[in-house]
């Protein structure tokens, strides 16, 4: 087993997609199910994710489905991929987190991204538009000086039971999201997915910019990405395709649909604008025979020098999906239970 492998810490994001015939509640407590299945196999975190009126997804209130996590395990850490604070006010959020680290001490992480709603019309819903976006450095201010009991936007106004707990934040590197966590000196979340030279340049920009804090002494890089192990590459490549429809679907039409079964998907005549999206969402993904992932994550964390790799995997079938994450924490042996060398609050 790879060194490298071992002394990087594996956690999972799961966004309670739904699938075909299924209800947004079944997806729901899908999550709460994997979750639980994810602390046996040892990873170390366990995130959900922010969506409003999107169709294929039941994952809209972080927070809530966070406590609902919390509540059915009992070692894993928790948390979100993240709440984004434009579309919420800063004392609520620290209050909601609050919440849940005084119910669930020590295992409770605070993801926060700064994306608005997917369309004008959940924006207008949400009473945001896209300029609230740039005022993210200075909602993150007031929500962390919430948890440092040093509030100076609202003197006087206390995020009770979140003041004094030093829940760690993590900021998601949409846009200036590097920048924004070097600067506050919090850990931050990438996606490769995006374009590794993208995510190299905000990379090495993090570190060199990165300012000490409460929360973080040093810089911390998780790196989000999709990986699916099977028995065989040809079986790894297929658990990728429901997702990757999904997400070509969503480009081509405005919306992402349920999860379809591979098979149905390989059968569709796509347009030529829809079969090149989905080429797309497929290249540079990380899949294959446990071997052939154990090198591409050893290439992946050597280039990135990724302190942890946080894994979302959708498919059709969750058994394939529960599948995946076991040969992959296999293959990550002691790390995803957390013995990579970061500061324990991380």
């Amino acid at each position: 087993m790879n060194a490298l492998l071992q002394s990087t810490r594996f956690s999972i994001l799961d966004r309670s997609r739904t699938r075909r015939g299924q209800d947004h509640a079944t997806a729901l407590r899908d999550t709460v199910r994997f979750a639980r299945q994810a602390e046996e196999l040892g990873y170390h975190r366990f995130w959900v994710s922010e969506h409003h009126s999107v169709p294929g997804v039941a994952g809209s209130a972080p927070t809530v489905l966070a406590a609902a996590v919390a509540g059915a395990t009992s070692r894993i850490r928790v948390g979100t991929g993240g709440v984004m604070l434009p579309n919420h006010r800063p004392l609520v959020v620290a209050e909601q987190f609050g919440v849940l680290e005084a119910l669930h001490p020590g295992r409770i992480d605070m993801g926060l991204g700064r994306s608005v709603g997917f369309t004008s019309g959940i924006r207008r819903a949400l009473g945001h538009d896209k300029d609230d976006a740039e005022d993210f450095a200075a909602q993150l201010a007031e929500l962390l000086g919430y948890l440092r009991g040093d509030q100076r936007v609202h003197p006087g106004v206390h995020a009770w039971p979140a003041e004094g707990l030093l829940v760690p934040p993590f900021i998601l590197a949409t846009g200036s999201g590097a920048d924004v966590a070097a600067e506050f000196g919090l850990p931050v979340v990438t996606a490769a997915a995006f374009g590794e030279d993208r995510m190299l340049t905000a990379l090495e920009r993090y570190r060199s910019a990165f300012r000490p804090s409460p929360w973080s002494s040093e810089p911390y890089v998780i790196v989000s990405g999709t990986v699916a192990v099977a028995e065989t590459t040809e079986a790894a490549h297929r658990l990728l395709v429901s997702e990757a429809w999904s997400s070509a679907y969503s480009r081509t039409r405005g919306e992402f649909p349920p999860l379809l079964p591979a098979e149905e998907v390989l059968a569709l005549e796509m347009t030529d604008k829809e079969r090149a999206h989905f080429a797309s969402v497929l290249r540079g993904q990380i899949h294959g025979t446990e071997e052939e992932v154990a090198v591409a994550l050893e290439g992946l964390i050597d280039r990135s020098g990724a302190d942890e790799i946080l894994v979302h995997t959708s498919t059709y079938d969750r058994a394939d999906v529960l599948d995946s994450h076991r040969r992959l924490a296999r293959l990550a042996g002691p790390a995803a239970a957390s013995t990579a060398t970061a500061q324990a609050a991380i």
